[in-house]
């Protein structure tokens, strides 16, 4: 089951981004997506799940994908990945677009 929701991607319009990679990152808001991370869900052409997703700036975004070389010391890209899932997780909750139930 692939989850796809346009309300999550819609959500990063504006937002701050969460991934805030030091020495990359600009603080823009207008530059703002929902970034794909990777993960089991995705493949050859097709995107991860929204919910395998952050709120990225244009700089961080292309330094995460890899458009711009950035020089990640040893997991440090992967503890910018997870926490910048965990911190739009979050957003997602306070907004109301994601439940939990409990």
């Amino acid at each position: 089951m692939s989850i796809h929701s346009k309300k999550l991607r819609g959500s990063a319009q504006g937002e701050d981004c969460t991934f805030q990679i030091a020495g990359v990152c600009q603080g823009r808001t207008d530059t703002v997506v929902l970034c794909h991370l990777p993960d089991e869900s995705h493949g050859m052409g097709l995107k991860a799940d929204d919910i395998s997703a952050a709120f990225g700036c244009w700089e961080c975004h292309d330094a995460i994908d890899g458009r711009v070389r950035h020089a990640f010391a040893p997991g440090e890209k992967d503890w910018y990945l997870r926490r910048a899932q965990s911190r739009t997780l979050r957003r997602w909750v306070a907004l109301g677009l994601v439940k939990v139930a409990g």
